[in-house]
């Protein structure tokens, strides 16, 4: 039984540094839409069975490029487990060559069945960083690999739940009991921004009143674009919504310590579209932070909330973890957008979320394993092993295949 396991171990590893060789190829969501309107099962499929294993091989070799000490943590050892069962499942459909209905089913069965494994990532990782940070001594060095690679990893989970949620919303069995008939698997071609403000506002005041028993207005200054019309882009509402739920908990939780009065300043938020951007700035008078700690509250391993139990990882998402904001930046991000903080230290804080104003600019952002990945790992700049198709040519699956 042992040498099974050993088998299976290095035919496993070998696979991996097979598929880490080529690049994850990177796309817009103007290509998802006008995919998704043609919603060819066969194409996806064949699409995805590449493409995952790609993504899956990359983020899974920078995994083993983390300390030792962080790698022998029991609830990273569980996400390296579930990587690497996801990884062995998607490439048992790599030697498939048929496309029948059966194939298709069974595969985008897996799809969910990934998915739903992968569904507490980032706490079990969270957890994984605060077992190494109660057992051993964290060095400068250390912080800044976790929080390097921590950005990386999570952006990769972003792409690849992207490409499953897309596939099983658009030919998922539940596909004719979406509520959302304008969306195209969960991109809304005609987002509409102030609704989507409204909703994530309207959850976090649901939550501050529970905690604190009242909660600061909203108000919303503009919402309008040139032709006075609402303003409308094409994007994931569920990311866009993550972003805003995190920017008003931290904003109403600041507001409500800093003042402890009845009589709360409202939230403010700024809606316009610009040539290349929407911009939408949440402002709250709830103190602000400090300029020293600023970059701060982007850091995985800092956080101002108390450390969560591991029975309230539920309650309220991420909170205590520290994970909120820079997960938020990593969405903004992930479609080539941007999340940014300004404080005024004593008064309050502007958070402006960028998001692209034209589909075909709004590719995405995704790491990219190769041999210097170690190197990256020992210098402090980490910007040029992102893998976009505003700059890099990606593989195609034709040379891709060639290469098999």
């Amino acid at each position: 039984m042992r040498l099974i396991g050993y088998r299976l171990a290095k035919n496993l590893e070998k696979m991996v540094d097979f598929y880490s060789q080529f690049n994850p190829s990177s796309l817009s969501i103007k290509q998802f839409i006008d995919f998704g309107l043609k919603a060819n099962e066969q194409k996806s499929y064949q699409f995805l069975k590449k493409e995952l294993p790609v993504r899956l091989a990359n983020i899974m070799k920078e995994i083993h490029l983390l300390p030792d000490n962080l790698l022998k943590m029991p609830s990273v050892n569980l996400v390296n487990n579930w990587y690497a069962q996801s990884f062995n499942e998607m490439i048992e459909f790599e030697v498939d060559d048929g496309c029948t209905e059966q194939t298709l089913n069974k595969f985008c069965q897996i799809l969910v069945k990934i998915r739903n494994r992968h569904s507490d990532v980032v706490q079990t990782m969270a957890q994984g960083v605060l077992e190494l940070k109660d057992s051993h001594e964290i060095d400068l060095h250390t912080e800044n690999s976790i929080q390097y690679f921590l950005d990386r990893f999570y952006m990769s989970r972003i792409g690849i739940r992207m490409l499953i949620n897309q596939h099983t919303l658009l030919f998922g069995e539940h596909i004719n009991n979406n509520n959302h008939h304008q969306h195209i698997g969960c991109i809304d071609p005609y987002c509409d921004v102030i609704s989507v403000v409204k909703d994530a506002y309207e959850n976090a005041r649901f939550l501050c009143d529970q905690y604190y028993l009242t909660s600061p207005e909203l108000e919303i200054c503009k919402s309008i674009d040139a032709d006075d019309e609402p303003i409308k882009i094409v994007y994931v509402p569920s990311h866009l919504y993550h972003i805003l739920f995190e920017l008003f908990k931290n904003s109403m939780r600041a507001t409500v310590e800093h003042h402890k009065t009845d009589i709360l300043p409202p939230l403010h938020v700024t809606i316009v579209k610009g040539k290349e951007d929407v911009c939408v700035k949440v402002s709250d008078q709830g103190g602000g932070i400090p300029r020293s700690l600023s970059e701060r509250m982007f850091h995985y391993m800092y956080s101002t909330a108390p450390q969560p139990s591991k029975s309230d990882a539920h309650t309220v998402p991420l909170a205590g973890y520290g994970y909120g904001l820079p997960i938020s930046r990593l969405y903004a991000r992930y479609l080539h957008g941007d999340l940014v903080l300004l404080s005024c230290d004593g008064f309050g804080t502007e958070a402006i979320i960028y998001l692209k104003a034209l589909s075909n600019e709004a590719n995405e952002l995704l790491p990219i394993y190769n041999k210097m990945s170690t190197r990256f790992y020992k210098i402090t700049d980490h910007t040029i092993d992102w893998r976009s198709t505003c700059n890099h040519t990606p593989i195609s699956h034709q040379q891709f295949t060639q290469t098999q």
